[in-house]
């Protein structure tokens, strides 16, 4: 007997187009959208398309996937208009703050960071 398919995520509902997202950019490996909850003016999730729970649970199959995406992250800051003022945020884990789990780098950008941040 084979153990049930578990749920998608929220995130991957929203790159098989199952539920809306605002989505800024999609390439083979990565979606992005803009969070429905924005902590600032630009606040946008980088999601790999591969779903992988945490970052802690990333391999080195995923070197590629990872540096990837802080390539694409880069983009998006600059093509929001920010390219040299931004925040990348990943949460790893429910006591960090992640609440899907699905990493996924939080853009953020558009007004005053402050350090520490949380």
């Amino acid at each position: 007997m084979t153990a049930p398919a578990a749920s998608k995520t929220l995130f991957e509902k929203i790159i098989d187009r199952e539920i809306p997202g605002d989505i800024v950019f999609e390439d083979d490996h990565c979606v992005a959208f803009r969070d429905i909850n924005p902590g600032a003016p630009v606040h946008i999730l980088l999601v790999p398309r591969k779903p992988i729970a945490r970052l802690c649970d990333a391999t080195a199959d995923d070197q590629a996937l990872l540096g990837h995406m802080m390539l694409v992250a880069s983009q998006i800051a600059e093509q929001e208009g920010y390219g040299d003022a931004y925040r990348l945020v990943v949460n790893n884990g429910a006591a960090a703050g992640q609440s899907v789990f699905h990493l996924h780098l939080h853009i953020i950008a558009g007004r005053p960071l402050k350090w520490p941040p949380g």
